[in-house]
Parts: C-alpha cells; structure tokens; sequence
C-alpha cells in the first residue's frame, strides 16, 4: 500500500491542523520531554501546516534512526506487526478521523500513529527499545502465550507508558500522546500510577475498549530499553501467567 496525498479532502487537512496544534499545546507542559524534544526534531517533516507526507519522512529518517513508515489499511495480525519493527518499519494508516468524531476512535487513525508514536522513534534509545523490542517478539512469533505476555508489555510502555520528571509525571505513550483526554487525566492524577516493574506488566491483561486507569511509571528511556534483559530471562524461565 501507499499513502496517496492528492486523496486528503479540505476535511482532513483541517482535522490534522486543528487535531496537531490542540494537542501540541496541551502536551507542553504534560508530555515528556524525550517526546517533546523528538517532535521539534521532525517539525520539517511532522508539524500541523499539513498532512505529513510519509515518503518525506521516510527520507528524513534516513539520516537519523533509519526508520520506514509501513502503510497498514488498519490493525494488522500480530504476527505481521513483530516482524515490520524487527525490520524497522513502523505501521501506520493513511486515514483521518472526520470533525464529528475528533475524540473518539474504535481504531487507531493516522493522527494516533504518526502524531502519537513516530516522534520517538527518532530518539536514539527509544528506537533501539522499539527496533528489540520486535526482535524480540518475532523470536517468540509462534508461542501465543508469550506473543500475548509481549503485547501487555508494548501496551503498558508504548502505548500508555508515563515517565517521571523531576517529582511530575508526564507522558511518552501514543496511545495518551495522540488524545487529549488520556493526557488531561494523567496530569491531573486520576490514574493509578504503578512503578515500573516487567513482571507485573507481563501478567497484566488490558482492555482496548475501555480507558486505561493503571499506568507504570519509568524514571527514563534508558530504563526501558535495559528492561528488555529481564523480559527475556522471565519469558526463558516461563514463570509467567
């Protein structure tokens, strides 16, 4: 698949604006600063004047981490999903939520995958977490439990993960990046906000239709990339459930 720029609508490219620079000004004093510092980084290529252009992007990235974007219709087998990180290429849709519906979505758009997870992929750590982090599931590709057990991982990390700056919690996750209702609630505190611990993530099941109320804390990327060795000493051991 590739993404095909002269589709985007008048719509759309009011959606990205207005989406792009709402939540931009809300994560600046509620995002992480890894995240906050990747986004000015991309801002050539990433930023709310247009829809970006993923094979711009994918240029820029050339000299940087070395990341591809990987046009996906939408959710994609698990297995598939392992294999593209292993190979660096990270999944997106080219699809815009509509005005009507701007906070709510049954499936991750374009806006939650780039917007939300593609800044961080240009940090040099999270990139290297990212990038083992889906050799190591496409290691376990055809062990279903430990697949599940990684999946609660880049769940809680990736996607809903926080970080602690300077006594504050603040948020690197794109699934509460890319929604502003996800980041108001973390900043204000009405969340259970766990310390970071691989075990307790592994055994810990999640629901996609709900929003998340527990949240592992990391106190740095670093932390989370080092965190891998533990993840595959207990999926060695199997002592999880």
């Amino acid at each position: 698949m590739k993404q095909k720029m002269n589709s985007y609508t008048p719509e759309d490219k009011k959606v990205w604006t207005l989406l792009f620079n709402r939540q931009l000004e809300n994560l600046k004093s509620k995002g992480a600063t890894d995240y906050l510092d990747a986004l000015k980084l991309m801002a050539p290529v990433l930023n709310g004047n247009s829809i970006p252009d993923f094979a711009m992007m994918n240029r820029w990235f050339e000299s940087q981490t070395g990341w591809k974007i990987e046009v996906v219709p939408g959710l994609i087998p698990v297995e598939d999903f392992f294999e593209l990180l292993a190979q660096k290429r990270f999944c997106s849709s080219t699809w815009l939520r509509n005005l009507k519906n701007l906070d709510y979505l049954e499936e991750p758009d374009m806006f939650h995958d780039t917007f939300g997870h593609i800044p961080l992929l240009a940090n040099p750590v999270f990139s290297e977490f990212v990038h083992a982090f889906g050799k190591l599931g496409k290691e376990f590709i055809h062990d279903k439990e430990k697949l599940v057990q990684l999946q609660r991982l880049y769940w809680f990390t990736i996607e809903f993960g926080v970080i602690q700056e300077e006594g504050v919690t603040k948020s690197y996750g794109a699934g509460i990046i890319s929604s502003s209702g996800e980041t108001n609630q973390i900043a204000e505190g009405r969340a259970n906000f766990i310390a970071f611990d691989i075990e307790a993530i592994l055994n810990k099941p999640f629901r996609t239709d709900v929003m998340e109320e527990d949240y592992f804390v990391i106190d740095s990327l670093m932390q989370l990339y080092e965190s891998l060795e533990e993840v595959k000493k207990l999926l060695a051991e199997k002592v999880l459930v």
